[in-house]
């Protein structure tokens, strides 16, 4: 297998960690650079003891200069950056031949007005938005195996958004009155220092938070009403609990026009997701649970039929770090690089 060569920038936050730890095992993966202000200078294994003895691992941290990423023969780069900031190292690294994968929200949004709503500043590189490609492997295969730019998800957009993607698009659910509620770990808000997030302020507690119009609303509304052909607005309430990593969701929807009994649900959901390696189908009455797949990159996703309410209530759970940010990234890597889509991402 001939290895691609690769570079992290931004490689010591939660999902850089994440993402070292699977490329680091990866068959088809030559790390060439790993780039950190906070760490430049020292080896891999030394800020991160627990990759000693991987090959990789001596590698040493590095400023994030694009043109000193392109000298490492590098010719595909992650970008696990804050958004404002991915965009300016997207444009140098795809300017000098290199493909990316962005893991922050700069490209995710397809018209710069709604970034702008949602982000609170103008896009900063509006003319590759046209280009860039939302990397959803499930949904947007093809695109990604040809595309130069890819827009990893966000965490909550993927748990809440492959549940409700084929069902949209069937006609089973209608695009109004839509409720997502999610709960995440700790490690979604990032390494950052913030007093709402020491240990004494998460222990024991669950609180709310970005309400009513967090970031990741903005992707989640694009996605589904690329699926249903028309507009989406749809209520989504996040929550902080104190775990470390997961997120688990809970979507509840009316009936849309072509519903005519709970057992198109599973047809329809089967039907899409038959060749799709990482999302597990728990049925109805499942019950995903996070403690199944942090770690992992897979999706576990369920259903039930509220017959009082009549209301169609979708489950699912991920890792928000896996399959919410770096293990999804990975897969989309072995999409434009001709692996196997599971290739390095097999771990139960």
């Amino acid at each position: 297998m001939d290895r691609v060569k690769t570079a992290v920038i931004g490689a010591s936050g939660y999902t850089g960690k994440e993402l070292l730890r699977l490329l680091l095992q990866h068959p088809g993966v030559e790390l060439t650079a790993v780039t950190s202000r906070q760490y430049a200078g020292q080896k891999v294994e030394e800020v991160f003891p627990r990759f000693r003895g991987a090959e990789g691992a001596q590698l040493t941290f590095s400023h994030p200069e694009p043109g000193e990423v392109a000298a490492t023969g590098a010719q595909v780069a992650f970008l696990a950056l804050p958004h404002g900031v991915a965009s300016e190292y997207a444009r140098a690294l795809l300017e000098k031949g290199l493909r990316v994968l962005d893991l922050s929200a700069d490209f995710r949004l397809r018209d710069p007005a709604i970034y702008e709503e949602f982000y609170g500043a103008p896009h900063p590189e509006r003319e590759l938005l046209a280009e860039a490609v939302y990397g959803l492997p499930e949904i947007y295969p093809e695109e990604i195996r040809e595309a130069r730019l890819i827009a990893s998800p966000g965490c909550y957009p993927t748990s809440i958004t492959l549940p409700l993607w084929p069902l949209l698009r069937a006609g089973l659910v209608s695009p109004e009155g839509i409720v997502a509620n999610s709960t995440s770990g700790v490690s979604g808000a990032g390494k950052k220092a913030s007093e709402l997030l020491l240990f004494a302020e998460c222990n024991e507690s669950v609180r709310a938070y970005g309400l009513p119009k967090h970031r990741h609303l903005s992707e989640i509304e694009q996605e589904c009403s690329r699926a249903a052909g028309q507009g989406v607005r749809l209520c989504f309430h996040p929550h902080l609990v104190p775990i470390n990593a997961g997120i688990c969701t809970t979507t509840a929807c009316a009936p849309g026009e072509s519903f005519s009994g709970k057992e198109q649900v599973e047809e329809v959901l089967a039907e899409a997701y038959a060749q799709a390696p990482f999302v597990r189908l728990l049925g109805e009455g499942g019950f995903p649970d996070t403690k199944q797949v942090v770690g992992t990159n897979f999706i576990d996703i369920a259903w039930a039929w509220d017959e009082r309410c009549q209301r169609l209530i979708l489950l699912s759970a991920e890792d928000n770090l896996g399959k919410g940010a770096g293990g999804q990234a990975v897969q989309s890597f072995n999409l434009a690089c001709g692996f196997e889509e599971t290739c390095g991402l097999l771990h139960f």
